[in-house]
């Protein structure tokens, strides 16, 4: 690995000196290269397992940067190496909450959502962990919802064995339940693992998976694993208010995220998205 690490940075013009493995996720490897030039992390997967994800994430970090008041690694190169795919990123030394931190991470995502485009969806297709996720462009958020979110994500777990009785009526119900607010852009797997803290006590967003989607999602992924203090939303909701109801639509949303886990890892979240979907069935 130490040599395909070197190759990388060679064929970038970087004199590495070392490199180190970093926590990643389950699909990529992630490594700290100690470079003469800087610091840099690298990400590798398959090239031909997984088509164009680094250039999707690329082009979410870029999104993400020019539209939040987040810290955003910037990306410094991405690549193919024999069919090893690789994406450069600025390596921001992690440190301790600002005292106004939590302000200012309510203050940076209410600036993200309220960047906003004609029509919900995106120019290119991205990934949610190592599934594709499709963003084809569409006038209301409960068609993008349905569509582009639920539907392949069904169809993947009915791929997978799991089999779910009447969706066209769940479909119909949760459609006059999803307020049609304006197409925001989200992070779109807002995780704890997906934040970090900068140096000089920034908040930090990585691995995106944007869209022009419905806000709310973003809000939900944050509530469905917990990690985010509750002054971050109150900031957020005195920032950007939330819709009426919007609690209450929590469930609706994570059904997503709840979808995506059942086809990553299995059964384990069966009984959390049959129970999204009794209540709006």
């Amino acid at each position: 690995m130490k040599t395909i690490l070197k190759h990388i940075a060679s064929q970038n013009n970087f004199n590495c000196l070392d490199s180190k493995p970093l926590s990643g996720g389950d699909i990529n490897e992630v490594f700290l290269l100690n470079c003469s030039e800087e610091n840099f992390v690298v990400k590798i997967n398959s090239a031909s397992k997984f088509p164009a994800m680094f250039e999707a994430e690329a082009s979410g970090l870029r999104l993400l940067k020019q539209n939040s008041g987040f810290k955003i690694p910037a990306v410094i190169a991405k690549g193919i190496y024999q069919n090893t795919a690789y994406l450069i990123l600025e390596y921001i030394f992690p440190g301790n909450p600002s005292k106004n931190f939590l302000e200012k991470f309510a203050e940076a995502l209410a600036c993200l959502h309220k960047t906003t485009a004609k029509n919900f969806g995106l120019d290119h297709d991205n990934y949610i962990g190592s599934l594709p996720q499709q963003n084809n462009f569409c006038s209301s958020a409960s068609e993008f919802y349905i569509t582009q979110r639920l539907e392949p994500q069904f169809k993947m777990a009915a791929d997978n064995g799991f089999n779910f009785k009447n969706l066209e009526k769940f479909f119909k119900n949760i459609s006059e339940e999803i307020s049609n607010e304006a197409p925001a852009l989200v992070h779109g797997d807002l995780w704890y693992g997906n934040y970090m803290v900068s140096e000089t006590g920034k908040p930090v967003l990585i691995d995106p998976t944007v869209a022009f989607a419905p806000r709310e999602m973003d809000i939900a992924m944050m509530k469905l694993f917990g990690g985010f203090s509750e002054e971050i939303f109150s900031n957020y909701n005195a920032a950007f208010p939330l819709g009426e109801g919007w609690k209450e639509r929590l469930p609706l949303w994570q059904l997503y995220y709840l979808l995506v886990h059942l086809n990553l890892f299995g059964s384990g979240y069966l009984s959390q998205v049959n129970s999204a979907i009794k209540k709006y069935s």
